[in-house]
């Protein structure tokens, strides 16, 4: 049995069956099923519709006692029908249908005193209830504090950081228009964030922050609830494993001075996905969806919280058959599951000592029939969605599994500890297409005219025996550490916020490869020899860090300066063993290398107004060089430096930003996924200048003149452009011969994001635009050569939605709305498609 056969013969059990089983009388059962469904879900809408009209809709907006400002983010509930809801950004809550009678709405806010509220609604009335907060002036609550620590911007509003930061919440993650949860998608609307598609889902994300280089976010801090997140950060930061963004409450990014506490990578910024908290009461939501080529999601979580302890179990499954067509037949899609499980004990709340210990245990299964293979340009002008034949037996099997346990303490008001031991186990064997008659797949695809032959047997022509070589790409990481935060607050002249940080962290990649031959006979892979395990790649990279940090932050009047270093120290050891010795009896090489830096930066806020104020920073930019790094690899260096704008006043969130740094050197990195040779060497790049502008604006436009609707909308701009400062020539082949004022790849100058809503009591429709600039794949400057680009796109996506009986939703979204075929990216082998236009369409429930 072969490799792939073996992978593929190790599917988990799945809720939903795929599109080939069954036979035709199961199917004709479920088609009935589906339309009985159908007729009493219209039944349904149509009844509670009718009903609609004998009931009350109330809304208002929540607000800051102090300022005025809306207040995002409040828990509002209605008792007696039990009803929740999140205020939106600009502050605004709305329940719809709710039954005529006398009802009590509570509001809750981290940080803010409860307020309650007692009204009287009449049949077909709208009431409208507006509420400000005010500032609780007691002792901070422990689960304040926990997200100071555990969070990117914690329980602190955005405008009181002295530095650049954004935050998707739950409103987001959750909308509609994400349809697969595609992180790349949502990130478009962060100024700053300059992203590579490459399969059109986001399952392997290419993230960069300011120019950092985007290759499989290697270049950036990763985290999962305040915690190192990729698989092994330090041995081989490459992300080919991403958290599941779909069960995700939150995404912070966090850019500028006051992201060098996160580390180890300080150059561009710190990217941290927020999963579910355990609710403060009883919770249960449910979410299942269908749409094109066979997509089902089902999503379900349910949780509840006691005096001193609490507990939340989610479900996230989604699969589909792929956009993508197998020249003959097969699958192109993917099928995830995870699940997750949180358990908290704790002292009571009003303790003079408050402790809690969480534990929290994350498992995802993946298997995903993806390919590095992608077409020439002709072929992509012709039929952009094929693929070819060569690459059917293509496919990634993953499993990752994550354990935290976090433990905190609160002795006083103006001292607390939280600390958090973690291990993350993630094993991953990407079986896929190598070369044909040893020629790289890239060169085959970007100079075609020279490979006649081989193309016509990825196109499913017939060929000699082992031709075709299939690579079993397996490897196997962990990651684990502790890290202990210390916060202390103390006062006297000016308010002071001192925070102490130390990590130990260990990470190791295991590979341990070998490769396949084939043969194409009538359009289809024959296996004709198996490799030898380890024959292709059998070596182990460790790592070892200490980080430390302290960060201060003092508060005078208006004015808030933040300075803060950070210590890093990072051994490295690199083992490799032959090919022909599976058992590691005996290694051929080690390599051993470590790096020690301190890494300070500075952060100052000044309050002009009444939601206006100044911030600007300067902070030194580090990534440490990876196992086996040969002696003349330098880190990557930079300063780097912002100054901007913040309004938050009247219902507009709006911000501008002007960004430079100043790399001493930019790395590169050989892997796979950058169309290299995957050996893992690294290039020094020497110096490079990146400078950009940020611009993001929200605002309702009605929420001066309407109670009854709403219509919120969003711009946000990224002006980017990275140019080396040095001549050179290097292997490394995004770069090429450089030439001083050449631009780095796959970095577009322009990204633009524009977003449209409108909402009237129980319906709401909203439409996006993200529009990226075309995008160099090799460096150079002036007009970009052709076969050299990643296109200029505009891709829309739009939602819809109707609620009834208040917490049941049902939608319909679109994604790629005018169904835009370019090319997003020309690695790691040729041209490669985003997602066309898909439909998906679901009910959601709960909260």
């Amino acid at each position: 049995m072969s490799v792939s056969d073996r992978v593929r013969s190790c599917r988990p059990v799945r809720f939903f069956p795929t599109a080939s089983e069954g036979g035709t009388a199961d199917r004709l059962v479920r088609a009935g099923a589906l339309q009985r469904a159908l007729m009493l879900a219209v039944f349904v809408v149509t009844g509670v519709t009718t009903a609609a009209a004998q009931t009350a809709t109330v809304r208002g907006t929540v607000r800051d006692g102090r300022t005025g400002e809306p207040l995002p983010r409040v828990t509002v509930r209605l008792d007696g029908i039990g009803h929740t809801t999140t205020a939106d950004e600009t502050g605004r809550y709305v329940f719809a249908e709710v039954p005529p009678g006398e009802h009590t709405l509570r509001f809750n806010l981290i940080g803010y005193t409860p307020a309650t509220l007692t009204l009287y609604v009449a049949a077909g009335a709208e009431e409208v209830q507006d509420v400000a907060l005010a500032v609780k002036a007691v002792r901070l609550r422990p689960v304040t504090v926990i997200h100071d620590r555990t969070r990117l911007v914690g329980a602190a509003r955005l405008a009181e950081i002295p530095g650049s930061a954004h935050v998707l919440d739950r409103l987001k993650v959750e909308d509609p228009k994400a349809v697969f949860g595609d992180v790349h998608a949502l990130l478009g609307e962060v100024p700053g964030v300059n992203v590579q598609e490459e399969e059109g889902y986001g399952l392997r994300p290419n993230i960069g922050l300011r120019g950092t280089g985007v290759e499989r976010s290697s270049k950036i801090t990763l985290m999962e609830d305040g915690v190192l997140i990729a698989p092994a950060p330090y041995a081989a930061p490459a992300a080919y494993y991403f958290p599941v963004v779909g069960r995700m409450e939150a995404i912070e990014v966090r850019k500028g001075s006051s992201q060098i506490k996160y580390g180890p990578r300080t150059v561009g910024g710190a990217l941290n996905l927020v999963s579910t908290s355990i609710p403060d009461e009883l919770t249960l939501y449910g979410e299942v969806a269908a749409g094109q080529d066979a997509t089902r999601k089902l999503r379900a979580r349910i949780g509840n919280a006691y005096r001193n302890f609490g507990w939340l179990l989610e479900g996230y499954q989604i699969r589909t058959n792929g956009f993508k067509r197998l020249d003959g037949t097969g699958d192109t899609g993917f099928d995830i599951e995870d699940y997750l499980l949180k358990l908290r004990v704790n002292t009571d709340p009003g303790a003079a000592v408050y402790q809690e210990m969480e534990i929290k245990l994350g498992h995802t299964d993946e298997l995903s029939n993806e390919t590095y293979l992608g077409l020439t340009d002709g072929d992509f002008q012709r039929s952009a969605l094929r693929r070819y034949a060569a690459s059917q037996r293509d496919v990634m099997d993953a499993e990752h599994q994550q354990v935290q346990l976090r433990h905190f303490i609160r002795p006083a008001d103006w001292l607390d500890v939280t600390s958090t031991v973690y291990r993350n186990d993630f094993a991953r064997n990407w079986y896929k297409l190598q070369s044909v008659y040893q020629e790289r797949l890239a060169d085959i695809l970007d100079r075609p005219s020279e490979f006649p032959a081989e193309l016509t047997v990825l196109r499913g022509a017939d060929s000699d025996p082992d031709a075709l070589r299939v690579r079993a790409n397996n490897r196997d990481y962990y990651a684990q550490g502790m890290q202990s935060f210390i916060g202390l607050r103390f006062g006297g002249a000016a308010q002071n916020e001192l925070e102490l940080g130390i990590r130990y962290h260990e990470d190791r990649e295991d590979r341990f490869q070998h490769e396949d031959g084939f043969q194409m006979l009538n359009g289809s892979l024959v296996l004709t020899s198996e490799g030898a395990p380890g024959s292709q790649s059998n070596r182990v990279s460790d790592a070892r860090a200490w980080a430390f940090y302290v960060q201060h932050r003092i508060t005078l009047g208006q004015l808030s300066v933040a300075p803060g270093v950070r210590y890093e120290h990072a051994a490295f050891r690199r083992t490799d063993y032959g090919g022909d010795d599976p058992n590691r009896i005996a290694p051929t090489r080690v390599r051993e290398n470590d790096v020690a830096v301190w890494i300070p930066g500075v952060g100052v806020r000044y309050g002009v107004a009444a939601g206006v104020s100044v911030f600007g920073g300067v902070h030194k930019g580090f990534a440490p060089p990876g196992p086996g790094a040969a002696p003349e690899t330098k880190p990557e260096e930079s300063v780097n430096y912002e100054v901007g704008a913040r309004l938050v006043r009247n219902g507009v969130n709006a911000q501008v930003v002007g960004f430079f740094s100043d790399y001493e050197n930019i790395v590169g990195r050989a892997t796979l996924a950058t169309g290299e040779t995957g050996t893992g060497e690294q290039f020094n790049g020497g110096a490079m200048d990146v400078a950009g502008l940020e611009m993001s604006v929200e605002v309702d436009a009605l929420t001066m003149w309407s109670k009854a609707l709403s219509l919120p909308l969003q711009l946000s701009y990224t002006f980017t452009r990275a140019t080396f400062q040095t001549d050179f020539d290097s292997d490394f082949e995004p770069w090429g011969t450089v030439l001083v004022g050449d631009h780095l790849p796959y970095l577009p100058e322009h990204r633009l994001y524009l977003g449209a809503g409108i909402r009237h009591r129980n319906w709401g429709a909203s439409l996006s635009a993200r529009y990226s600039g075309e995008m160099r794949t090799v460096a150079g400057q002036g007009p970009i050569p052709p076969g050299r680009a990643a296109d200029a796109a505009l891709v829309l996506n739009g939602a819809a939605e109707y609620t009834f009986m208040s917490e049941s939703v049902v939608f319909v979204a679109v994604q790629n709305l005018a169904n835009e075929q370019h090319v997003v990216a020309r690695r790691p082998a040729g041209a490669r498609p985003g997602l066309p236009r898909t439909i998906l369409a679901g009910i959601r429930f709960g909260r």
